[in-house]
């Protein structure tokens, strides 16, 4: 995975922060990290609360890590039979919460696919033909947020 710099930018509003100085893992964990990247004059937002914390073990512990993102699928469906496209492409909606929407915003980059989400995919090919040689139409490597 490439070498990138967690940055300011990078931090979604809304992630939370956690400001638990005592935690083990701080070095390692996103919101830790977030909340040190954080401009002073942020006065309010979204927070890991203290009772996240148990015997020196985080629920809400994120580790720092980058993931390889997709979006795309012109040639998503090379491998599967021409008459069992349209039931692939069904599942493949349904995956996705149902409807076209969220379907075409993943295919167009309005939305990633996490690498759990692209193995799903892969898995609903896969059911209908080979993924030999299956890629998405474009990746990205981003944050873990």
């Amino acid at each position: 995975m490439e070498e990138k710099v967690l940055t300011a930018k990078d931090i979604p509003w809304r992630y939370p922060l956690c400001f638990n100085n005592e935690c083990a893992d701080k070095d390692r964990c996103m919101h830790y990290q977030a909340w040190l990247l954080t401009p002073k004059e942020r006065d309010c937002g979204a927070a890991v609360y203290p009772t996240a914390w148990e015997e020196g073990q985080c629920r809400c512990f994120q580790e720092k890590k980058l993931v390889k993102r997709a979006w795309g699928f012109t040639h998503i469906y090379d491998n599967v039979p021409k008459h069992l496209r349209p039931e692939a492409r069904q599942y493949m909606r349904a995956l996705f919460g149902g409807g076209n929407g969220p379907y075409y915003r993943v295919h167009n980059g309005e939305r990633m696919l996490s690498p759990q989400k692209q193995e799903e995919v892969l898995k609903i090919i896969a059911s209908y033909g080979s993924i030999e040689g299956i890629e998405f139409d474009h990746y990205v490597t981003e944050w873990n947020f």
